[in-house]
């Protein structure tokens, strides 16, 4: 197996750990006022875009993601893992940590 053929895999890995919404909770989240509350970019945010990308790439079979959605993914794994480093203390159910976060397809209070 190659070398690339094993970082992909390992990206989706830690992207399917990462990512912890459904495509359908991600799309429904994406449609409220919370989700395109948070986040930074000119019009919309470049959270709430890459929550898009998820949902497109958790719909893509495997063996056709593109080198752009493995990119993609790996962004995303790094986004989480950092943000996630950045919990306030306290209830953090209506928060803009969390917002963030799940406009990235992670909701930190899922498995809780």
């Amino acid at each position: 197996m190659s070398e690339k053929h094993d970082d992909r895999d390992e990206i989706r890995h830690r992207f399917a750990e990462a990512v912890n919404m459904t495509p359908k909770e991600l799309e429904e989240w994406l449609e409220t006022d919370e989700s395109t509350s948070v986040g930074v970019g000119e019009g919309e945010s470049v959270g709430h875009r890459s929550g898009r990308r998820i949902v497109e790439i958790l719909r893509t079979r495997k063996d056709d993601l593109s080198d752009d959605d493995v990119e993609h993914m790996h962004k995303v794994v790094g986004y989480v893992a950092r943000h996630s480093k950045q919990r306030p203390k306290g209830d953090v159910t209506e928060t803009r940590w969390r917002y963030s976060l799940m406009n990235w397809g992670n909701d930190p209070l899922k498995d809780a």
